[in-house]
Formats: C-alpha cells, sequence, structure tokens
C-alpha cells in the first residue's frame, strides 16, 4: 500500500469499535485520522498508535453532527497527513427510548448524529477520494435497522440506521465511477458502551439466546470486518450491507 490514511470516527471510547478499528488498520500499515468528540481520548489513542506502529496518526475533537466543523476538522486531517483514501465512519449514539415517550429532542439527537453525522463526514471525504481517484467507504449500520430494534436502541436508532444503509447504496452508484466503494456493516449487539454499559452476566445470556454463535460480538469483529471492506482487493464489492451479528439476521 501507498502511503495512504483512514480516517476513523468515533475513536477514542476505550471499549468502542472505532478504537479497535483504529488500531487494527494501523497495524496493517494505515495512517490514521481520528475524529471523535472526546479530544483527550482522540489525541491519547493517536499518540498511541504512532509510538507502536510507526505510522501516523492525528486526532481531532470534533461533534460530527455539526456540518462546518467536520468539514474543518478534515480540512486539519488532509493537511496534515497523506492522502485520504479510507473512512469508517463508526461515531454513533444509542437510544433505548420508547416511541410514545420520544422527545423531539432525543429524535434529532440520533439522526444529527447517526445518519446526518455520516453524511457530512463522507461528503467531505468524498471529495477528497474524488480528487484522488480511488477510496474505501464503510459506515456503520446495524440490524436494528433490518430488524426494527431488537437488540438495546429503538426507533430513531433504527431509523437512522437505516437511513446509512440506503446512503451507502446510492453512493455507491455515484462515486463509483471514480473509483470509490462504499459500504456498510450491519453489527448484531457488541459488547460495547454504546450497548448502555458493560453486559451483565443475565443480559449477556439473554443475547446469546438469539444467536447462532455462543457468544456476543467484540469490537474486534466489526474492526476486521471493515478492514477488509477498506483493503485494496475489495474493488468490486460495493454498495453492500455485511451483516456482522452471529447469526442474529439472516437474509
Amino acid at each position: 500500500m501507498t502511503a495512504r490514511t483512514a480516517v476513523v470516527t468515533g475513536a477514542a471510547s476505550p471499549r468502542g469499535i472505532g478504537r479497535a478499528t483504529a488500531i487494527l488498520l494501523a497495524e496493517q500499515g494505515w495512517n490514521v485520522g481520528i475524529l471523535d468528540i472526546d479530544a483527550t481520548g482522540g489525541d491519547a489513542l493517536a499518540a498511541e498508535i504512532t509510538s507502536t506502529y510507526g505510522v501516523q496518526a492525528r486526532a481531532v475533537a470534533v461533534d460530527v453532527s455539526q456540518e462546518a466543523d467536520v468539514r474543518t476538522a478534515i480540512d486539519e486531517l488532509e493537511a496534515a497527513l497523506p492522502p485520504l483514501a479510507g473512512l469508517a465512519n463508526i461515531a454513533g449514539v444509542s437510544s433505548p427510548v420508547p416511541y410514545l415517550e420520544l422527545t423531539s429532542d432525543e429524535w434529532h439527537r440520533v439522526i444529527d448524529i447517526n445518519l446526518n453525522g455520516v453524511h457530512y463526514v463522507t461528503h467531505r471525504v468524498a471529495e477528497s477520494m474524488v480528487r484522488h481517484g480511488y477510496g474505501r467507504i464503510v459506515s456503520v449500520s446495524s440490524t436494528s435497522a433490518q430488524r426494527g430494534g431488537g437488540t438495546y436502541s429503538k426507533t430513531p436508532y433504527s431509523v437512522a440506521k437505516a437511513g446509512v444503509i440506503g446512503l451507502t447504496r446510492a453512493l455507491a452508484r455515484e462515486l463509483g465511477p471514480h473509483n470509490i466503494t462504499v459500504n456498510a456493516i450491519a453489527p448484531g449487539p457488541i459488547d460495547t458502551d454504546i450497548m448502555g454499559g458493560p453486559l451483565t452476566p443475565e443480559r449477556r445470556a439473554a443475547l446469546i439466546a438469539d444467536l447462532v454463535v455462543n457468544r456476543v460480538g467484540q469490537p474486534q469483529d466489526i474492526a476486521t470486518a471493515t478492514a477488509f471492506l477498506l483493503s485494496e482487493p475489495t474493488a468490486y464489492i460495493t454498495g453492500q450491507t455485511l451483516n456482522v451479528d452471529g447469526g442474529l439476521y439472516m437474509h
């Protein structure tokens, strides 16, 4: 691989998919640009990646739901790092609020981060990819988009994650002529804090009961799939949603 950078959103959480993905990509030789609202966590991860894996890494603190701030943050990454060739849209928030108790503020919070944030980041990174004639984009959706919930979060989360799948398919059509692939990953239950904190033994057992495999997913499971779809040999895979869910949703 020539010197290229993968942008990873939502990478600062110590138990998150974003962190596992950023580290795996660094292990594979990618330079890494980190976008996260947690400035301290992002900077610490960038320093760890640089010292451990010998690649370039830079973190910029940003709320992905703020379009102007996103563009400024990616401008900074583009100026500091090799060409932006990969994007992993992982930043997201959960929402277990029942629909009839849902407020307008909660609806907009979840949609703004989980769907609009993916659009804002992708739009700016895609501009850079088109200029270079190459790109790999992966966005994290959820089996909640396909099943209408059923893990932890409810309606606005499912709606936003369904929107990610639609955005993925539309962008695959538009960006394909520029040598850019666009795919989504739909995780099942993953043992991260977005599930409401560490899983109790009882809740873990309940989740496993719905799965084909006898365990709850780990961040590394999603990181591995993301790294695969960001790799150069996947040029003929685009517009797809890869379920990484232990057999929760078979379609």
